[in-house]
This record gives structure tokens, C-alpha cells and sequence, in this order.
């Protein structure tokens, strides 16, 4: 994963601000999701190219944003400041409603190296943002109260269960789509299935359509807490790709609530056996339900010991 940068953001076509002197046409400010990111072959750091970018672009019509990479030596500085620089632009970016941070792919800067920082300042600054993605080592978050935002993603190879516990304690009341990738325990992954507990209760989040928790090292545990959770029956797609999905935790899903009536099940990048795979796909797929089992993985042995890892952790 993460092996390319965006190319879609927000509903438009990725388009990265040229450098400085190019004579490239720019495309309409609302046509695009502009990605500002610093280039290890020129000369501009990433505050210059962002006054450039306000410069030369009618940003009162921009929608979409996208930070990429900010120095580099990324692995040596949180987010903090680019985010403060954006956050201090907010009257000069009044139609802003997407919003993405760390658009770094993995031989720019592993997953793990990342030192993201609170988004919640940027959601109070931006109180018409429907959409909000990050990448990175996620640590804190909020708790906020934002009245628009429609899309909460947030990519971890380890997230801090206080990030979880602030985003459940959240008032979103518009949230749609909300998907955490929760990483690995040796990155920070302490997420319990207790943290999660209040986004699984269906009061939180009265709008959500889709929820994906996933890259997980306990998603059995996660897959027997979600066959019993109240918020299933509002859900038109769910995600528990990524993770270490053995057979127990599937099992658990068809022993548990229906899931007929959903649209989509992901859980690709998974454990199960093929008789496991099989009984997943009869159950559900003659009801009308998308079943992604792509990516089905082997558990590595060594030394009589059986490994299993999840998508992404650093």
C-alpha cells in the first residue's frame, strides 16, 4: 500500500502545482484537488510553494487540498507547522470542504515515521469541510464538534487508542464514512476493542453509512464485537480489511447479526481458510452483497512459531 500518490481526491483529479517558472496552464482553482508538496530537486521548501500556491491561484474558489511531503527529513518533524500554515490561510480558502495530510508514499518516508499532529484546530478553522484524511503515526485527535464533516479517514501503521476514544467522544453529526486504520502494537497500535465500543453503539454518529476498522492485529476480536454492534443495522458498507482475519473472527460474523443487507463487506487481505471463504461468500453473496476476499494471505512459520501481519504497519 501506498506505494502511489492520490490521483482522485474528493470527487476530482489530483493536480500538482507545477514548479515555479513552469509555463504550464493551471486549470480551474474548483477543478481540481491541488497537491502541494515539496520536490527534492528544487530549490522552494514547502512554506515557499504554499505562498506561491496563494499567489497565483484564486483560492477563494479552491475545494480540495492535498499536503504531500514537507522537507527532506520528514522523519525528523511533526506536521504542526504545515498544518498551522494552512490554518492560518483559512479566510483566504472560504470554499475549502476537502482536506488531505501526508499524501507520502513509502520511499519518500515509511508510515510509521510520520509524526502526525491534532487535526482538530484545522476542523475548527474549516467549519464547511465535509472530508478529512491523514496519514501518519496518529497520536491525538480533538474531541471536536464540527457540523459538516461528511468523510473521516485516518491511515495509521499504529494508532494511539486516545486518538479513537477522542474521535468517539466527537460530535459529528453529518459523518457518513469514518475508517481507521489501526496498526500494529510495536507502532503505537494500542487500540482495544473497548475504545471502540461507543462507535460501535449506533448513538454517536446518527449519519454513518460506512465504517471500515481495519489493518488491525486483534480484527477477530473486532469482527466478534461488530457481530453483536447496535450500529451494523445502519451501515450500507463495512470494512475489516487489512487486518489479521483468521477463521474465528469470520465465523463470528456469521454466527452473529445479519449482514444481508449491506451493499459491501471488505475484507480483503485476510487468513481464512478456503472452506472459511466459501461459507462467507455463500451466505452473503446470493443476497446481493459485494464480498471482497482478494489478498488472501499465508500465516510465515519459524522456529514452530506461527506469524501472522497485518496490511500496513511501518
Amino acid at each position: 500500500m501506498f506505494s502511489q500518490h492520490l490521483t482522485q481526491f474528493h470527487g476530482l483529479r489530483v493536480f500538482d502545482l507545477p514548479a515555479a517558472g513552469s509555463a504550464d496552464p493551471l486549470p480551474e482553482p474548483d477543478a481540481v484537488a491541488w497537491r502541494l508538496a515539496y520536490d527534492w530537486n528544487a530549490e522552494e521548501d514547502l512554506e515557499a510553494i504554499w505562498a506561491r500556491f496563494l499567489d497565483t491561484v484564486d483560492t477563494t474558489r479552491v475545494t480540495a487540498v492535498i499536503i504531500g511531503a514537507w522537507s527532506d527529513e520528514m522523519y525528523e518533524s511533526d506536521l504542526g507547522a504545515e498544518l498551522n500554515r494552512v490554518i492560518e490561510a483559512a479566510d483566504r480558502l472560504p470554499a475549502l470542504t476537502g482536506f488531505f495530510l501526508a499524501d507520502v508514499v513509502s520511499e519518500e518516508n515509511e508510515i510509521s515515521w510520520i509524526e502526525q499532529t491534532d487535526l482538530a484546530p484545522l476542523l475548527n478553522a474549516f467549519p464547511r469541510l465535509r472530508e478529512l484524511g491523514a496519514r501518519g503515526g496518529h497520536r491525538e485527535f480533538g474531541p471536536v464538534r464540527h457540523q459538516e464533516l461528511r468523510t473521516l479517514r485516518l491511515e495509521s501503521g499504529g494508532m494511539s487508542g486516545a486518538v479513537v476514544r477522542s474521535i468517539a467522544e466527537s460530535e459529528l453529526p453529518a459523518l457518513e464514512r469514518l475508517e481507521l486504520m489501526l496498526g500494529s502494537e510495536n507502532y503505537g497500535g494500542d487500540t482495544t476493542v473497548e475504545d471502540l465500543a461507543p462507535l460501535l453503539s449506533g448513538t454517536r454518529f446518527p449519519a454513518l453509512r460506512h465504517l471500515g476498522l481495519m489493518d488491525s492485529e486483534v480484527q477477530d476480536a473486532i469482527a466478534e464485537a461488530v457481530a453483536q454492534a447496535p450500529v451494523v443495522p445502519m451501515l450500507e458498507t463495512l470494512s475489516l480489511a487489512l487486518g489479521v482475519l483468521t477463521d474465528a473472527g469470520a465465523e463470528a460474523l456469521l454466527s452473529g447479526q445479519p449482514l444481508t443487507h449491506l451493499a459491501r463487506l471488505d475484507l480483503h487481505h485476510h487468513y481464512l481458510s478456503d472452506a472459511m471463504t466459501q461459507r462467507v461468500r455463500e451466505a452473503l453473496e446470493p443476497a446481493g452483497v459485494e464480498v471482497d476476499l482478494d489478498d488472501r494471505m499465508k500465516p510465515d512459520e519459524y522456529d514452530g512459531q506461527v506469524y501472522h501481519y497485518i496490511a500496513v504497519a511501518e
